[in-house]
């Protein structure tokens, strides 16, 4: 605001005056005659400030050089702002600020009202006594009675504080960019199940989405809140938690707040020490946003580009526009296409296809318009709708999904079924009489004939030729070369000239060498590869897996099996980074996870996990799980879920790592492939059958690890029972289950003791010693009853992982397990013992017991067909 003092007038009953009585700070205003508080803004804009300063009401503007200045609540020791009153209409410095009995209002130059607090003395009978800041950040009007009659917390802006209550049905509004604080198209709404980001009124994020957020209860949600350890959204009047994403606790004099950014973000970030620390950031992954590349801009990480047909405009703001001048994309219910009648707009409706894999921001968040129709009736619907700009087709449900008055971005890495169209009219003309460059183009050829001799003619022919023969022959002289292994191979250019959709970063061998310092630091080994840490040149740090058995792949299949495994993007799965081929060696780069694998954490000696990080744990595999199987174009069945495949990051963040891995064996490789991938104890029964597998085949793996999860040790260990129970109840629990107990010095097979305990209704038995006492049984059961029904011997009878995710989150009622399917388990029970106490095995060997039991277990379902799947021939090869 410089040195000029800008004439804001804190007026009582319509009377105005300025009294300067110097840089001046108020706890509050009152509209009486004799106060003192009509007095001179400071250069800061500043007229009230909160008892301890922490906040400061103040008039002030976001650009210096302009004369355009709001209204607004500042947190004094970061100069953020938390609340405006008028975002969208910025004033002059010749506007007033009103304080009435009936409340604040800010004029404009010319006299008019552009803002104000409602009266209230004609509903309540009082009068507005004083104006009021609090230390909370709150700036309030009181009446006579001492009552508050209004507050800016409840009409939030962008930024929620710690304490401030965001209601169901009102929401945050992000400002248009940073330098300016009118509204924008992104805005946050609390509902009574979640959190909710919205462009347009289109949703492209919900809280529940994210690996930090955990769901408690399935009561309806009253308000969003940030508190001193987290964000939270409440219900029952406050004293139940639907949802918590739990954070550092907040130590004084940190700030904290909850913002919505202009970049379509929701930020939560602590100021401390006079620096802002972000300490969570959704959505994880950027492409979710619905305009973070414009308008049909294609997202793929960190970069923006516009899919093939279409090219980047200047016409429309940098957005992606068709490349054929002749075709134009409409604008909603637009007016001026001067057509007469639907049957003459139809004719003119067309449609571009985008590429596969690439999916709108919106379709997972809103219901089809059309079930079981196919592509010609969903085109159809959209051409006669005039607010339809686009369809995404589901061909395997008939599904038609309509993209309605607004063209957002396009989000690449999905894995779903649906086609994308994009609507586009053609012009009236053929062609367009101000595109000279076009009309040239058409000119041209004809002209030319008619101008060039018949001998130039007979050249140019001859020219071609020429040209034509020499591509042949060089091409020719490649093939010859390869056949005879002249090819080069010293490095990763044999990959050059193959261009496959989605395929990530393609490394050097030199930068990995360098990066992994000639692969000195090993981090892990498996039957795929040996895994190494190291940095690239720009400073990412990154994991690097040597395989030990590439195959006999082609290049172009290997390449292609990269691009799926490269388009699948998931906060609970690890990413892909690149790869390197090097004379016949193969390198996958993946990014680093820095707490290592949940075996080491899980069964290690150090510290226990909480019960909360276990059951953040067992929810962000499912996720992942999920997402593997239902989220993306190319299904995936991992076929490895154990606890050295679940990789954990900073706040123990969980990620999936392995998948996908197993399309890049040979055939050869069977034998090696079936031992290697049922690492004892994870194996689903119809691994050793002549039946399919399928994605039931994961949710078996997964029950056994969430067991795992539960106990703090491996299914097959010995592992006596706890005791928390009394002598006589320990009795009569050996009397009832021999097969697995015995005694307490008799090794128990998990599983089959996780069985019977649910039959007894006796959770906490199964629980981690270590965490006994601060886990409820309740809580416990959740994860036990999950992890069996996983484990029902039938397929048919398992949750989809999608299903799973349901139930642990509680929007599923929990599902009951089907004893009769698990009777498998007393026989691995008996079985484990008897080896256990005869050879001293700690460990159960799946293949051997399951051969055993082949004949004796119940059948299994014969039936696939109610789900995808593919073949163990086809995952792994002949057996």
């Amino acid at each position: 605001m410089g040195s000029s003092f800008i004439l804001f007038i804190v007026t009582l009953l319509l009377s105005c005056c300025l009294v300067h009585c110097g840089p001046l700070s108020f706890q509050s205003l009152t509209p009486n005659f004799t106060a003192s508080f009509l007095k001179f803004i400071d250069t800061s804009g500043a007229f009230l400030s909160s008892p301890n300063g922490t906040f400061k009401a103040a008039i002030t503007n976001t650009k210096s050089q302009e004369r355009s200045y709001y209204f607004v609540i500042i947190h004094s020791e970061s100069h953020v702002v938390v609340w405006s009153a008028n975002r969208n209409l910025p004033v002059s410095d010749s506007a007033e600020l009103r304080l009435s009995v009936e409340g604040i209002a800010l004029f404009n130059d010319s006299g008019d009202p552009i803002w104000s607090t409602k009266p209230f003395h004609s509903r309540t009978s009082s009068f507005i006594t004083s104006l009021q800041l609090l230390e909370s950040g709150n700036l309030v009007l009181v009446d006579d009675f001492n009552s508050s009659v209004w507050e800016s917390f409840d009409f939030p802006a962008d930024t929620v504080v710690v304490g401030q209550r965001l209601s169901v049905r009102k929401s945050l509004i992000s400002s248009e960019n940073k330098a300016e604080l009118a509204e924008g198209n992104y805005e946050l709404v609390v509902t009574e199940n979640d959190a909710r980001l919205r462009w347009n009124e289109m949703t492209y994020w919900k809280l529940t989405m994210e690996a930090k957020a955990f769901r408690d209860t399935n009561t309806p949600v009253e308000y969003m809140m940030i508190k001193s350890n987290g964000l939270f959204l409440l219900g029952a009047n406050g004293t139940k938690i639907v949802i918590q994403v739990v954070l550092e606790e907040l130590k004084s004099p940190d700030f904290r707040i909850a913002k919505l950014e202009e970049n379509g973000h929701l930020s939560v970030k602590r100021f401390s020490k006079g620096n802002w620390v972000s300490e969570f950031d959704a959505p994880s992954d950027s492409c979710r946003v619905a305009f973070t590349c414009k308008k049909l801009g294609v997202c793929d990480g960190e970069r923006c580009f516009c899919p093939l047909g279409f090219r980047i405009s200047s016409e429309v703001n940098g957005s992606c526009a068709p490349i054929d001048s002749h075709l134009v994309m409409p604008a909603s219910c637009n007016a001026t296409l001067n057509v007469n009648n639907i049957t003459e707009l139809g004719n003119r409706v067309s449609y571009l296809r985008l590429e596969n894999g690439m999916d709108y921001f919106a379709n997972d968040f809103t219901e089809a318009k059309m079930h079981g129709v196919n592509l010609s009736v969903c085109q159809n619907f959209c051409s006669k709708n005039c607010s339809c700009l686009g369809i995404f087709h589901d061909q395997s449900s008939g599904s038609c999904y309509m993209i309605e008055n607004f063209l957002g971005s396009i989000w690449r890495g999905s894995d779903s079924d649906r086609s994308g169209y994009v609507k586009v009219i053609s012009k009236l003309s053929s062609f367009d009489p101000n595109d000279n460059s076009s009309d040239e183009r058409s000119r041209f050829p004809v002209v030319a004939l008619v101008l060039l001799p018949s001998s130039g003619v007979l050249f140019i022919i001859v020219i071609m030729a020429g040209i034509i023969w020499l591509m042949r022959r060089k091409r020719l002289m490649q093939i010859s070369g390869k056949k005879f292994g002249r090819a080069d191979s010293s490095s990763s250019a044999e990959f050059d000239n193959i261009s496959i959709l989605g395929l990530p970063v393609k490394f050097d061998y030199e930068e990995i060498r360098v990066a992994m310092e000639d692969f000195r630091t090993q981090i892990g080994s498996g039957g795929f590869g040996t895994v190494y840490k190291g940095t690239l040149s720009d400073g990412t740090v990154v994991a690097v897996k040597k395989m030990n058995h590439p195959g006999a792949h082609g290049k172009k299949e290997f390449c292609t099996e990269l691009a799926i495994i490269g388009r699948v993007h998931h906060v609970n799965l690890v990413g892909l980074k690149g790869f390197c081929a090097h004379r016949g060696e193969r390198f996958l780069v993946y990014e680093y996870m820095n707490r290592g694998s949940l075996d080491r954490t899980l069964f290690g000696n150090g510290p226990a996990l909480e019960w909360r990080t276990r059951f953040g744990i067992a929810l962000g595999t499912a996720r992942g799980l999920a997402y593997l199987h239902g989220g993306c174009e190319h299904k995936i069945i991992h076929c490895d879920v154990k606890p050295e495949n679940i990789l954990l990051h900073d706040n123990l963040q969980v990620k999936i790592s392995d998948f996908g891995l197993s399309k890049l064996l040979n055939p050869e490789q069977s034998s090696w492939f079936t031992t290697m991938r049922g690492t004892r104890g994870y194996l689903a029964p119809e691994w050793l059958t002549s039946s399919a597998i399928t994605e039931k085949s994961d949710v078996y793996s997964y029950g056994m690890l969430l067991l795992e999860i539960v106990r703090g040790k491996k299914n097959s260990s010995f592992q006596p029972p706890n005791v928390t129970t009394s002598q006589s109840d320990s009795s009569e629990r050996n009397r009832l289950s021999p097969s697995s107990l015995g005694s307490a010095n008799q090794p128990i097979y998990f599983p089959l003791f996780a069985l019977e305990m649910h039959e007894q209704k006796k959770y906490l038995e199964l629980v981690d010693p270590r965490v006994l006492g601060r886990v409820k049984s309740e809580e416990v059961e959740k994860l036990v009853c999950v992890a069996l029904c996983c484990l029902h011997q039938e397929p048919s009878l398992r949750p989809t992982m999608v299903n799973v995710v349901g139930m642990l989150e509680g929007v599923l009622p929990l599902g009951e397990p089907h004893v009769q399917s698990l009777n498998f388990l007393r026989f691995y029970g008996r079985r484990f013992t008897q080896a256990s106490m005869i050879e001293g095995d700690q460990e159960v060997n799946v293949f051997e017991l399951h051969q055993q039991n082949r004949n004796l277990s119940s059948t299994t379902s014969s039936s696939y067909n109610s789900f995808s799947y593919m073949s163990s021939q086809q995952v792994s090869g002949p057996r």
